[in-house]
């Protein structure tokens, strides 16, 4: 056992947390889940080509990533549950132009390289009229959900379709999923995006890409074991108020 693997299991058992043990499940007659018949909409974080299919860039995987896979492959099934119900789905697409870097990170999902779109998977949602999609350019959806006049894309989206719950799938897990979630927290709890009351994340739905620390000192990176900063994300999530949840099923 190396000595990075001996430290991702030690800081693991040093905060652990639990995912609700009955899961999150979707009530088949509207939407609804967490059986109070609440309505719930899928909100799919940025899976794009750009961080999810092999060699499509700087930030994507460079090889099979079983994480990856398993994240995409959950979100597909999500995806085809909700639109077979016209349930309402948000997704959000990094997209950005060439002239405006998003440091710390290398360029990434710039527009018109293809990075941007959904991955191949999920290409079929562009089509379909129960998904709102927002392209953003920032690492906080929430934030790029912002007009210039003043509204909030997503906001507008959970008083249009009335969510009182989102469900919250895509990567990474640490960074712009995180970042989503905490924000919209925030927002609900000072009453900016009624009628908006909690905010699930499916961690199977979820995945961040891995840099061990022998890759990240050969370029200059910061290192970014998968495994752990997943575990942190969730983490950190649960610790601002979200609910994390291993599985979702179908109710009746």
């Amino acid at each position: 056992m190396g000595s990075e693997t001996r430290m991702e299991d030690l800081l693991k058992r040093e905060i652990p947390f639990e995912e609700d043990e009955d899961g999150f499940i979707l009530m088949a007659e509207r939407g609804g889940g967490g059986g109070g018949g609440k309505v719930v909409g899928l909100v799919l974080v940025d899976i794009v080509n750009g961080f999810c299919t092999i060699g499509a860039g700087n930030l994507a995987p460079a090889g099979p990533n079983k994480q990856i896979n398993t994240m995409v492959e959950e979100s597909v099934w999500l995806s085809k549950v909700f639109c077979e119900k016209k349930w309402p789905i948000f997704a959000l697409l990094d997209s950005h132009h060439p002239d405006k870097p998003e440091p710390p990170y290398p360029p990434h999902c710039i527009v018109g390289s293809g990075e941007e779109n959904f991955v191949q998977d999920l290409r079929w949602l562009e089509e379909e009229s129960n998904v709102t999609i927002k392209r953003k350019d920032c690492i906080d959806g929430f934030i790029g959900s912002m007009e210039k006049d003043g509204s909030n894309g997503f906001a507008d989206w959970v008083k249009a379709n009335g969510v009182n719950v989102v469900l919250v799938v895509g990567i990474c897990t640490d960074i712009c999923v995180l970042d989503f979630v905490s924000t919209t927290l925030s927002a609900r709890n000072i009453g900016l995006v009624p009628p908006l009351e909690d905010v699930v994340v499916y961690s199977k739905g979820c995945a961040t890409f891995d840099l061990p620390l022998h890759v990240a000192k050969n370029i200059g990176a910061l290192a970014h074991p998968q495994e752990l900063l997943h575990h942190l994300g969730l983490y950190m999530a649960k610790a601002r108020g979200a609910k994390i949840v291993g599985k979702v099923s179908l109710g009746s």
